[in-house]
């Protein structure tokens, strides 16, 4: 088992692209064991995710075992100095449940539904061509 930590995300979403070269910024200038894959790779392989089931939530693989959504957070946002402590209040039961609620049902279906509008209309773009 490796001690590094892998980050799923889906790297044709400005707003999770943003956010993640935050914190591989942070991992690289701390020399942390943290790897970010973007789900456009051969990494999905690694994860046995479908591309479909990955861009619909975040992903972490950690220790042994992967980890999604605010879960994923969690486990990403305690091994960032300046994020330890978004970690520790997030992680309480109830700010976790309802951190859980708003990400599951409102940020990641509206980020999901943001990332099949593109595919489609990359898909129509290509058949102009």
């Amino acid at each position: 088992m490796t001690d590094e930590t892998r980050v799923l995300y889906n790297g044709q979403c400005p707003v999770c692209s943003t956010e993640i070269a935050h914190y591989s910024k942070t991992a690289r200038a701390n020399d942390l064991p943290i790897r970010f894959d973007d789900l456009h790779s051969d990494a999905l392989d690694y994860y046995g995710l479908d591309a479909d089931t990955a861009a619909r939530r975040l992903h972490v693989w950690h220790q042994g075992q992967l980890f999604v959504g605010v879960d994923a957070f969690i486990v990403l946002w305690r091994q960032l100095p300046r994020f330890r402590l978004l970690a520790r209040v997030v992680a309480l039961p109830g700010v976790r449940h309802v951190a859980a609620v708003i990400y599951d049902h409102i940020l990641a279906p509206a980020l999901y539904k943001r990332h099949l509008r593109r595919l489609r209309r990359t898909a129509r773009n290509d058949q102009l061509v």
